[in-house]
C-alpha cells in the first residue's frame, strides 16, 4: 500500500509492507501521486503528510486537528515547531512513518496530545502527565499569577497545595521562590509519583514533600502556611456528562468531578486551609465559571476575610481568594 493510500476508520494507515529504510510509494492505479525522486521513487513530504493527518482528525472529530498533526510529527521526528515548520518540504522514510502511524491513530480514538507526548508546558516550564494526571490548563496558571502578586519577592516562606496532581502548582510555585518549601498532597498514588518527577526535573524535590492523602488529612506545619492553593474537582455531574469525549474517556474522573453540584471539595478545602495557614496567610482556589458567588460564600464562612473572586481572561469566574485574619 503506498504512502498515504489511505485513512480509514480502522486506523490510520499510511505505507505499510514499504522497505523499512524508504519511505517509497509504488505507482498503483487509483492511488494519488507525488512527484518522484531522482531515483524514480515516489516519497511523502512533511507538508503532504500534514494535510492527510489533518483531514483524518478532522474526521474523527478530534479537538485541534492541524495542531494535532504538528506536534505529534514533530515529535515523531525529533524536532521542534520551528524544526517541524523548516522541513516541510523534505520526503519521509519508512521508519519514521512508523513512529508516526500509532500516534496518529490514538489521536484518532480521541486520546490527548498531552498524554500521547507524555508532557504539557505550564507556566513556561515542561511538566510530564500520565493518565493518572489531568492535562495543566493555562487557566491553572492565573492561580500562579495572583500568588506572585501576592507574595513578591521571597514568597510565603511555606505553601501547600491541595490536590497536586502534575504538581504543576508546587512545583511552579517553587521555582518562582527558592527559599520556600511546601507540602504537595493528592490522593492518587499515581498523581504523585509523576509530581515528584516533575519536582526533581525541576530541581525543587528537596524543598517540597508529596504526600498521598486526602485534602483534610494536610499535615499541620508549625507557625503554619503562608500560602494554600488548590485546583480541586469542580466540574458538575451535569457538566462532565456534556464534556468533550477527549476529557471523559482519557482524564481521571475523580480529579474532575466531585459530586452532583462540583462544589462539593470547596468547603473541605476551604476549612482545612483555614485551620492550617498562618495568621495572614493566603487561600486561591481554582473554581468552575459560574460557581464565583457559591465559592466567595463557602470562604466567608470559613471564617476567611478579603475573599474576592478573579477572572480568567475569557472573563469568566476562575480564582476565588481568601486572608485568615492576623
Amino acid at each position: 500500500k503506498g504512502l498515504g493510500a489511505r485513512l480509514n476508520n480502522a486506523g490510520f494507515e499510511v505505507g505499510r509492507g514499504l522497505p523499512p529504510s524508504m519511505g517509497r510509494l509504488p505507482r498503483a492505479a487509483g492511488r494519488q501521486q507525488f512527484p518522484p525522486t531522482a531515483y524514480g521513487i515516489l516519497l511523502m513530504t512533511v507538508r503532504e503528510l500534514l494535510k492527510k493527518t489533518e483531514s483524518y482528525l478532522a474526521e474523527k472529530g478530534v479537538d485541534a486537528p492541524r495542531l494535532s498533526a504538528q506536534l505529534l510529527l514533530a515529535h515523531a521526528l525529533g524536532l521542534d515547531r520551528l524544526g517541524l515548520i523548516l522541513a516541510m518540504d523534505r520526503p519521509l522514510i519508512e521508519a519514521e512513518l512508523d513512529a508516526y502511524r500509532p500516534l496518529v491513530a490514538r489521536r484518532g480514538q480521541g486520546e490527548p496530545v498531552a498524554y500521547l507526548l507524555g508532557e504539557r508546558e505550564f507556566y513556561g516550564l515542561s511538566f510530564a502527565v500520565s493518565p493518572d494526571t489531568l492535562i495543566p490548563r493555562p487557566e491553572t496558571e492565573g492561580i500562579v499569577e495572583h500568588a506572585l502578586e501576592l507574595f513578591p519577592g521571597d514568597g510565603p516562606g511555606s505553601l501547600a497545595d491541595l490536590g497536586t496532581g502534575s504538581g504543576c502548582l508546587a512545583v511552579t510555585l517553587a521555582v518562582k521562590w527558592p527559599l520556600a518549601t511546601g507540602v504537595a498532597l493528592d490522593r492518587s498514588a499515581g498523581a504523585l509519583t509523576v509530581a515528584r518527577g516533575n519536582a526533581a526535573r525541576h530541581g525543587v524535590d528537596g524543598r517540597l514533600d508529596f504526600v498521598e492523602a486526602d485534602f483534610a488529612a494536610l499535615p499541620v506545619r508549625q507557625g503554619g502556611y503562608g500560602l494554600v492553593v488548590s485546583n480541586p474537582p469542580y466540574v458538575s455531574a451535569a457538566e462532565y456528562r456534556a464534556c468533550s469525549f477527549e476529557v471523559r474517556d482519557f482524564e481521571p474522573q475523580g480529579a474532575l468531578v466531585p459530586g452532583e453540584s462540583g462544589l462539593e471539595a470547596v468547603p473541605v478545602v476551604a476549612r482545612t486551609a483555614f485551620d492550617r495557614l498562618a495568621p495572614g496567610g493566603w487561600l486561591l482556589v481554582e473554581i468552575g465559571w459560574e460557581q464565583g458567588p457559591a465559592a466567595a460564600a463557602v470562604l466567608a464562612e470559613a471564617g476567611f476575610a478579603d475573599v474576592a473572586v478573579r477572572r480568567d481572561l475569557a472573563g469568566h469566574d476562575r480564582v476565588v481568594e481568601g486572608r485568615k485574619p492576623a
